[in-house]
């Protein structure tokens, strides 16, 4: 498949935004990732946007809030997509589909996602929605109890991981400092992260508040072109693959702790590639709990099963290590407004893969992979990006 290409983009800063609501919050990011890529509104022939909501936000009908808030995009076709914490990406795989597809040459996507003006009880439930409700209804803390039952699971048959959960949330909270954007610019020791405190009380299983992504506002836009539009403009970052594979959604039909989705999303998209975790300068992967992470190790190959620990142990994910892994911050420091995570995943990539990623830059970053779940490892996607120019 000849890859449509990302030219520009835009992404606000997480974290409680002064925004209102989320027509204002596409506002922040629609112009400026126009601007970015040098095209006009005029020139935008379909627009994805990736709203989670589920009771956020009173106003649903997201797509047509584009135009809302940029009127000049009013008359182009507008699109919602909902795939739990993968929203992001299923907008951006649906205008990367749209365009593929000669439907149109230029496509505009948008994550966005108005958080924290919920109480924190009504927005765990309201993230329990991603969940197998009929089973996981009744799990302690929201979304961080599905996550605390895998990560006991993981414990009772690999034994105590704590340590190497805390050095995962020092590392990307070292890595967010360096990120603008990031929602939380603060450091914890590896020692503070794995001792249970009243100021890092456990939250569900052996999770402690360290160990979770943080409610956030904000939003992020990437505009994407046929690669023949895309030649004329400033710049290209392009797709050596793109894949989507799903798992079962109830966590009691399955072996939660595999994540055999995530897994097959990137032996899917590496072989479409042709290439090995080797060829990766870095990779932005879904760290909504610091154990999805340490899973996720092991579900991308960088370590057999049950010995994820030894990645972030031997120093491998670090900034400074064979694979720096978040260099952003993730999820956990960077912050998680549901609709607006695959996308922001995908604009830090590109930004690194543009150079343009300032404090966060990896030197010599040449390419990068994304890994964004929806669920506990329910829609899983993986994108291997380059630099064209």
């Amino acid at each position: 498949m000849d890859h449509p290409q990302i030219v520009g983009w835009a992404h606000s800063k997480f974290g409680k935004a002064p925004e209102d609501n989320l027509i204002d919050l596409i506002a922040s990011v629609v112009p400026d990732a126009l601007t970015h890529a040098g095209v006009e509104a005029a020139d935008v022939d379909g627009i994805y946007v990736g709203v989670y909501n589920n009771g956020f936000s009173p106003q649903a009908f997201e797509g047509s809030l584009v135009g809302m808030a940029v009127p000049e995009l009013a008359h182009v076709p507008a699109m919602h997509l909902e795939n739990a914490c993968a929203t992001g990406s299923a907008a951006l795989y649906a205008a990367m589909d749209f365009v593929a597809a000669g439907r149109g040459k230029i496509a505009l996507v948008v994550g966005a996602e108005k958080m924290t003006t919920t109480p924190t009880s009504q927005a765990g439930d309201i993230m329990l929605t991603a969940s197998y409700r009929a089973e996981e209804c009744e799990s302690e803390n929201g979304f961080a109890g599905v996550f605390g039952q895998i990560a006991s699971s993981y414990f009772q048959a690999n034994g105590d991981h704590s340590l190497e959960l805390a050095m995962i949330s020092s590392k990307n909270h070292a890595h967010g400092m360096l990120n603008p954007y990031a929602h939380m610019h603060k450091e914890f020791s590896v020692d503070f992260c794995n001792t249970v405190s009243d100021k890092n009380p456990l939250v569900a299983g052996p999770l402690r508040r360290t160990d979770c992504s943080l409610i956030s506002d904000g939003a992020a836009a990437l505009v994407i072109a046929h690669p023949d539009v895309a030649a004329d403009l400033e710049r290209a970052i392009s797709f050596r693959a793109r894949n989507q594979v799903n798992d079962v959604l109830a966590l009691s039909r399955r072996d939660p702790t595999e994540f055999a989705g995530a897994r097959g999303a990137w032996q899917k998209s590496l072989a479409e590639a042709g290439v090995t975790l080797d060829d990766l300068s870095l990779v932005e992967t879904h760290d909504c709990f610091t154990i999805a992470e340490l899973l996720e190790y092991e579900a991308m190959g960088l370590a057999p099963r049950g010995q994820g620990g030894r990645v972030i142990r031997e120093g491998v994910t670090r900034r400074d290590g064979k694979l720096p892994v978040n260099p952003s911050g993730g999820l956990k420091s960077r912050g998680h407004p549901l609709g607006a995570t695959g996308v922001s995943q995908h604009v830090m990539a590109a930004m690194q893969l543009a150079g343009d990623a300032g404090t966060m830059q990896i030197d010599g970053a040449t390419m990068a992979g994304v890994f964004n779940m929806g669920g506990a490892a329910v829609a899983n996607y993986v994108s291997i990006m380059e630099r064209v120019k």
